[in-house]
Protein backbone atom coordinates (compact mmCIF):
# COMPACT_ATOMS: atom_id res chain seq x y z
CA UNK A 1 0.00 0.00 0.00
CA UNK A 2 1.25 3.41 -0.89
CA UNK A 3 1.85 6.62 1.09
CA UNK A 4 -0.49 7.60 -0.03
CA UNK A 5 -3.44 5.38 0.40
CA UNK A 6 -2.10 4.76 3.49
CA UNK A 7 -2.31 8.67 4.85
CA UNK A 8 -5.58 9.64 3.04
CA UNK A 9 -7.42 10.25 6.64
CA UNK A 10 -3.75 12.20 7.78
CA UNK A 11 -4.67 14.67 4.80
CA UNK A 12 -8.01 15.53 6.37
CA UNK A 13 -6.61 16.07 9.64
CA UNK A 14 -4.30 18.02 8.70
CA UNK A 15 -6.09 20.36 7.08
CA UNK A 16 -9.11 20.53 8.88
CA UNK A 17 -11.93 19.65 6.72
CA UNK A 18 -13.51 16.24 5.43
CA UNK A 19 -12.40 16.88 2.05
CA UNK A 20 -13.94 14.03 0.40
CA UNK A 21 -17.29 14.31 2.49
CA UNK A 22 -17.32 10.57 3.39
CA UNK A 23 -18.51 8.96 6.73
CA UNK A 24 -15.33 7.76 8.31
CA UNK A 25 -13.17 10.84 7.97
CA UNK A 26 -11.46 11.69 11.42
CA UNK A 27 -12.62 15.26 11.05
CA UNK A 28 -16.01 13.80 12.12
CA UNK A 29 -15.12 13.60 15.65
CA UNK A 30 -12.27 15.49 16.12
CA UNK A 31 -12.65 18.99 13.93
CA UNK A 32 -8.70 20.53 15.30
CA UNK A 33 -5.47 19.07 13.84
CA UNK A 34 -2.74 16.27 14.26
CA UNK A 35 -0.12 16.33 17.28
CA UNK A 36 -0.09 18.37 21.02
CA UNK A 37 -0.25 21.82 19.32
CA UNK A 38 -3.58 20.81 16.85
CA UNK A 39 -6.12 22.43 18.94
CA UNK A 40 -4.95 26.29 18.81
CA UNK A 41 -5.65 28.28 16.48
CA UNK A 42 -4.04 31.48 14.72
CA UNK A 43 -5.21 33.62 11.89
CA UNK A 44 -3.23 32.66 9.18
CA UNK A 45 -1.55 34.88 6.64
CA UNK A 46 -2.69 35.73 2.77
CA UNK A 47 0.29 33.43 2.21
CA UNK A 48 -0.96 30.91 4.83
CA UNK A 49 -4.60 31.24 2.96
CA UNK A 50 -3.49 30.83 -0.21
CA UNK A 51 -1.29 27.77 0.72
CA UNK A 52 -4.19 26.06 2.69
CA UNK A 53 -6.41 26.10 -0.66
CA UNK A 54 -3.30 24.61 -2.95
CA UNK A 55 -3.21 21.75 -0.39
CA UNK A 56 -7.09 21.33 -0.31
CA UNK A 57 -7.22 21.07 -4.13
CA UNK A 58 -3.94 19.15 -4.53
CA UNK A 59 -5.43 16.77 -1.68
CA UNK A 60 -8.84 16.51 -2.72
CA UNK A 61 -7.37 14.95 -6.10
CA UNK A 62 -5.57 12.30 -4.88
CA UNK A 63 -3.16 14.46 -3.34
CA UNK A 64 -1.48 15.19 -6.50
CA UNK A 65 2.49 15.46 -6.45
CA UNK A 66 3.30 19.59 -6.40
CA UNK A 67 5.58 19.12 -9.67
CA UNK A 68 3.03 17.90 -11.84
CA UNK A 69 0.37 20.13 -9.57
CA UNK A 70 2.54 23.02 -10.63
CA UNK A 71 1.59 21.56 -14.33
CA UNK A 72 -1.51 22.09 -14.49
CA UNK A 73 -1.58 25.49 -13.12
CA UNK A 74 0.99 26.46 -16.10
CA UNK A 75 -0.96 24.88 -18.74
CA UNK A 76 -3.95 26.68 -17.40
CA UNK A 77 -2.52 30.04 -17.37
CA UNK A 78 -1.63 29.03 -21.20
CA UNK A 79 -5.31 28.59 -22.21
CA UNK A 80 -7.96 31.37 -22.63
CA UNK A 81 -10.36 32.17 -20.42
CA UNK A 82 -9.93 32.06 -16.31
CA UNK A 83 -7.14 30.21 -15.21
CA UNK A 84 -9.21 29.14 -12.10
CA UNK A 85 -11.80 27.76 -13.83
CA UNK A 86 -9.32 25.79 -16.92
CA UNK A 87 -7.51 24.44 -13.98
CA UNK A 88 -10.37 22.97 -12.48
CA UNK A 89 -11.54 21.26 -15.84
CA UNK A 90 -8.06 19.87 -16.36
CA UNK A 91 -8.28 18.47 -12.83
CA UNK A 92 -11.57 16.86 -13.77
CA UNK A 93 -10.50 15.72 -17.31
CA UNK A 94 -8.36 12.65 -15.11
CA UNK A 95 -8.96 9.77 -15.89
CA UNK A 96 -8.41 8.79 -12.35
CA UNK A 97 -11.23 11.59 -11.11
CA UNK A 98 -13.57 10.73 -14.08
CA UNK A 99 -13.68 7.02 -12.70
CA UNK A 100 -14.48 8.56 -8.95
CA UNK A 101 -17.27 10.95 -10.50
CA UNK A 102 -18.52 8.05 -12.32
CA UNK A 103 -18.73 5.97 -8.83
CA UNK A 104 -17.38 2.91 -10.21
CA UNK A 105 -15.25 3.30 -6.94
CA UNK A 106 -15.45 4.18 -3.25
CA UNK A 107 -12.19 6.49 -3.23
CA UNK A 108 -10.15 8.84 -5.60
CA UNK A 109 -7.10 6.28 -4.41
CA UNK A 110 -8.65 3.58 -5.72
CA UNK A 111 -9.70 4.79 -9.23
CA UNK A 112 -5.89 5.66 -9.39
CA UNK A 113 -5.44 2.35 -8.32
CA UNK A 114 -7.70 0.65 -10.68
CA UNK A 115 -6.29 2.90 -13.29
CA UNK A 116 -2.81 1.55 -12.55
CA UNK A 117 -3.56 -2.10 -12.86
CA UNK A 118 -5.40 -2.02 -16.38
CA UNK A 119 -8.98 -2.08 -15.00
CA UNK A 120 -10.10 0.95 -17.33
CA UNK A 121 -10.83 0.98 -21.17
CA UNK A 122 -10.94 4.30 -22.89
CA UNK A 123 -12.41 4.08 -26.15
CA UNK A 124 -11.99 0.51 -26.10
CA UNK A 125 -8.24 0.64 -24.74
CA UNK A 126 -6.55 0.06 -21.95
CA UNK A 127 -5.12 3.10 -20.60
CA UNK A 128 -2.67 2.54 -17.26
CA UNK A 129 -2.06 6.61 -16.73
CA UNK A 130 -4.16 8.23 -13.93
CA UNK A 131 -2.99 11.40 -15.19
CA UNK A 132 -4.49 10.52 -18.63
CA UNK A 133 -6.64 13.51 -19.90
CA UNK A 134 -9.98 12.53 -21.18
CA UNK A 135 -11.38 14.49 -24.10
CA UNK A 136 -15.50 15.64 -24.55
CA UNK A 137 -17.03 12.30 -26.01
CA UNK A 138 -14.36 9.52 -24.45
CA UNK A 139 -16.23 6.49 -23.97
CA UNK A 140 -14.73 4.61 -20.60
CA UNK A 141 -15.65 1.40 -18.80
CA UNK A 142 -14.15 -1.18 -16.68
CA UNK A 143 -12.48 -4.55 -18.00
CA UNK A 144 -14.77 -6.93 -17.31
CA UNK A 145 -12.62 -8.90 -15.04
CA UNK A 146 -13.43 -6.04 -12.45
CA UNK A 147 -16.89 -5.61 -12.76
CA UNK A 148 -18.42 -8.09 -10.63
CA UNK A 149 -15.64 -6.59 -7.61
CA UNK A 150 -17.60 -6.17 -4.20
CA UNK A 151 -15.39 -2.64 -3.93
CA UNK A 152 -17.08 -1.46 -7.54
CA UNK A 153 -20.34 -2.96 -6.40
CA UNK A 154 -20.71 -1.27 -3.12
CA UNK A 155 -19.43 2.40 -5.31
CA UNK A 156 -22.32 2.21 -7.60
CA UNK A 157 -25.00 1.51 -4.91
CA UNK A 158 -23.52 4.16 -2.41
CA UNK A 159 -25.61 7.08 -2.01
CA UNK A 160 -22.46 9.17 -0.57
CA UNK A 161 -22.09 10.73 -3.78
CA UNK A 162 -24.30 11.69 -7.11
CA UNK A 163 -23.08 11.66 -10.46
CA UNK A 164 -22.15 15.61 -11.82
CA UNK A 165 -23.95 16.46 -14.94
CA UNK A 166 -20.90 16.80 -17.08
CA UNK A 167 -20.54 12.66 -16.50
CA UNK A 168 -23.28 9.92 -17.93
CA UNK A 169 -22.84 6.51 -17.22
CA UNK A 170 -24.75 3.44 -17.02
CA UNK A 171 -24.19 1.50 -13.80
CA UNK A 172 -25.71 -1.91 -15.04
CA UNK A 173 -23.16 -1.77 -18.25
CA UNK A 174 -20.04 0.10 -16.10
CA UNK A 175 -19.96 1.97 -18.78
CA UNK A 176 -20.11 5.98 -19.38
CA UNK A 177 -18.36 9.14 -20.89
CA UNK A 178 -16.98 12.34 -20.37
CA UNK A 179 -19.79 14.78 -22.18
CA UNK A 180 -17.71 18.12 -21.63
CA UNK A 181 -15.68 20.12 -19.57
CA UNK A 182 -17.27 21.26 -16.03
CA UNK A 183 -17.00 25.23 -14.73
CA UNK A 184 -16.54 25.51 -10.64
CA UNK A 185 -20.10 25.50 -10.06
CA UNK A 186 -21.09 22.30 -11.55
CA UNK A 187 -18.32 20.23 -9.31
CA UNK A 188 -19.48 18.80 -6.70
CA UNK A 189 -16.97 19.43 -4.25
CA UNK A 190 -17.81 18.47 -0.50
CA UNK A 191 -16.06 21.37 0.87
CA UNK A 192 -15.41 24.84 -0.57
CA UNK A 193 -12.21 24.92 -3.43
CA UNK A 194 -11.08 28.22 -3.82
CA UNK A 195 -9.15 28.20 -6.97
CA UNK A 196 -8.45 31.08 -7.49
CA UNK A 197 -6.41 31.58 -4.33
CA UNK A 198 -4.32 28.72 -6.01
CA UNK A 199 -3.82 31.02 -8.84
CA UNK A 200 -2.40 34.18 -6.50
CA UNK A 201 -0.23 31.15 -4.90
CA UNK A 202 1.63 30.52 -8.11
CA UNK A 203 1.38 33.83 -9.69
CA UNK A 204 3.21 35.66 -7.12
Amino acid sequence: MSKRLDSKHKIDRRLGVNLWGRPKSPVNRREYGPGQHGQRRKKPSDYGTQLMAKQKLKGYYGNIGERQFRRYYDEAARRKGDTSENMIELLERRLDMVIYRMKFVPTIFAARQFVSHGHVKVNGKRVTIASFSVRDGDAIELREKVRDLAVVMSAVESGERDVPDYIEVDHKALKGSFTRGPKLPDVPYPVQMEPHLVVEFYSR
